[in-house]
């Protein structure tokens, strides 16, 4: 069976129901790039057999390989790396003191594709920030990949992967040659906790961050979705917490509640700068 152009269609709308990701028409070599290897795994024919089995539905793992090999996994360590810096000398050390009493902090990394991200905070926090070990800190990461998922839980990078944004020093300090690999020390690894989280399904409700970096994901979604998004990290983020989007991103109108402080750094417009809230929502 062919695929034809409503066999695509289908798939693009499949792909932006259950991710919110758009793809546009003039992205079927995209769409054929990454799913023939998911045709080959399932023993589908073509396209058109793909697109009747996602409609016919009751393959969870079929579905969930589609949506997996079409999410987009860009990543390095330490991505913006003056955004990392401004996180140690500034926001973290604000967010410290309003919490002096309770020393606790929750971290969410959303999209954390293969873990570069929340792996580079963790490993300046301790560098920089080491009396931060005193406290209960929860750094949570979540993507809609299984595949980058279990590749961010194993820490596990080659060379070209650390020899893109990773100081030599943290190189040397908290990773071991494995052949040609690079493997993330224990502390490090047990520091982040990694979860499956679709952004467009329910959150748990013990995602309650002081800290959100969502960057670099708004960009894949229509208006009203990143609205919707936006919408769900103002109710559930401290009322003086602090979101950082990617360099290309803005809330600016999408969410009024959001105001930019700096580049990629947003918080809640009630919310006093140096406040001493604590963890109010």
């Amino acid at each position: 069976m062919a695929a034809n152009a409503a066999d695509f269609d289908f798939i693009r709308r499949f792909v932006s129901e259950k991710t919110g990701i758009q793809v546009g028409t003039d992205k079927d070599y995209l769409i054929e790039s990454r799913l023939t290897p998911v045709l080959h795994k399932h023993g589908l024919t073509d396209f058109g057999a793909l697109a009747q089995r996602l409609r016919t539905g009751g393959n969870d793992e079929l579905a969930s390989d589609v949506l997996d090999a079409m999410t987009t996994n860009e990543t390095y360590f330490f991505r913006e790396p003056a955004l990392y810096d401004t996180l140690v000398k500034e926001l973290l050390p604000n967010l410290m003191s309003a919490r002096a009493a309770t020393r606790r902090l929750q971290i969410w990394s959303a999209a954390c594709s293969t873990g570069q991200e929340p792996y580079s905070l963790v490993m300046h926090m301790r560098e920089r920030l080491p009396q931060l070990r005193d406290w209960q800190v929860q750094v949570l990461a979540t993507d809609i990949s299984p595949s980058c998922l279990a590749k961010a839980r194993a820490g596990v990078y080659r060379q070209l992967e650390v020899n893109r944004g990773l100081p030599a020093p943290y190189l040397l300090k908290y990773f071991t040659r494995r052949g040609v690999d690079y493997v993330l020390k224990d502390d490090i690894k047990n520091a982040v906790e990694f979860r499956t989280l679709n952004l467009l399904g329910n959150w748990p409700p013990d995602i309650r961050p002081d800290l959100v970096l969502m960057r670099n994901v708004l960009i894949y979604f229509d208006q009203p979705t990143k609205a919707a998004i936006l919408g769900k990290v103002r109710r559930v983020m401290a009322s003086d917490g602090y979101l950082l989007l990617g360099a290309a991103e803005t809330t600016l109108n999408i969410d009024p509640a959001f105001e930019r402080v700096a580049q990629g750094i947003y918080r809640l417009r009630d919310a006093a700068p140096n406040s001493n809230k604590g963890s109010s929502r």
